[in-house]
């Protein structure tokens, strides 16, 4: 069983149909990116997720509990981290993290087990006494994750975590969701920067206009949409002879120069693509590199989205 199962979820707002029967489960131990356009159906969905909106059709199972059924169930079993949170200026991260222990019914030495658990995770113990103010955005991102563990989902939505943030913030913030996944939490995170996605997970679910586009690991995705895989290759010398030998031999289409090398198109197997390289190092053009180009992130979003609006 998936940890986190979207049901055949449909909202609407009046005449806007927002999300439109969409689909798709995370495993737990399991990172997915939620990637889709502005006002695709991606907030809508998570909202739904994390029992704050109730769907017209369809459910969402948090550990085979339903958030309709048993919504307060269920909220045991999440920790959704929104877009945009709740920040008390004057209040220290100690007493922050304290109040929402509370909110989540942890008591006496449990709570403050878990208080200091979730601020060492988070590497923020050193700065318990400091008062929000003064915290950096990044810092900031870290402390409303840590407030999202305090009780110990086994489900993540992390809504945007990296937004904002400078590079070594979201590395930072990376490796923290990496751990997570470590520790068996199945995690559903949305973004728009596909780059950073890419570096973070196991799989996407590809939302437009309210409908699941894809679902899968990336590379699954991607065998689905890519039907020549791209390769770059570079010789010692003879350039042009390559170009000539390369779209003789089967599979190969469409070569162009790049660089100080060729890129072509290849169609056919992995062992048709040896072949290749084997052919050009028969007829002596000495290849010193050869690198297959699998499909980044951004052309797979590309390639299954077209920018509708709602």
């Amino acid at each position: 069983m998936a940890a986190l199962e979207v049901c055949g979820i449909t909202k609407r707002f009046g005449s806007l149909v927002a999300v439109d029967q969409a689909s798709f489960a995370v495993e737990a131990g399991r990172i997915t990116g939620f990637i889709g356009p502005n006002g695709a159906g991606k907030t809508t969905t998570m909202r739904i997720a994390a029992t704050l909106d109730l769907p017209d059709e369809g459910d969402v199972l948090l550990d085979g509990v339903s958030v309709l059924d048993d919504p307060r169930g269920a909220r045991r079993k999440l920790g959704f981290m929104p877009d945009a949170y709740g920040a008390y200026p004057s209040t220290t991260l100690w007493e922050y993290l304290d109040f929402y222990a509370r909110a989540y019914d942890l008591h006496g030495a449990l709570r403050r087990r878990r208080v200091e658990e979730v601020l060492e995770f988070t590497s923020l113990s050193a700065l318990r006494e400091k008062e929000m103010a003064v915290l950096s955005k990044g810092l900031k991102q870290r402390l409303c994750l840590a407030k999202t563990l305090l009780h110990d989902p086994s489900v993540l939505i992390l809504d945007e975590p990296a937004a904002g943030l400078d590079p070594r913030a979201r590395v930072e913030l990376r490796e923290l969701v990496r751990a997570l996944a470590g520790m068996r939490k199945a995690i559903l995170v949305s973004s728009h920067i596909l780059t950073e996605l890419a570096e973070m997970c196991d799989g996407i679910a590809v939302i437009e206009a309210g409908r699941i586009k894809a679902t899968g690991s990336v590379h699954d995705v991607t065998r689905g949409i890519q039907t020549a895989v791209p390769v770059f290759v570079r010789v010692l010398e003879d350039a042009d002879r390559l170009e000539r030998a390369l779209l003789e031999l089967p599979g190969v289409e469409r070569a162009r120069r790049e660089g100080q090398g060729l890129v072509f198109e290849h169609q056919g197997s992995p062992e048709s693509l040896a072949g290749v390289l084997a052919a050009l190092v028969a007829a002596g053009l000495r290849p010193v590199e050869f690198t297959p180009r699998a499909m980044g992130l951004e052309e797979v979003f590309l390639s299954l989205t077209e920018g509708k609006l709602q």
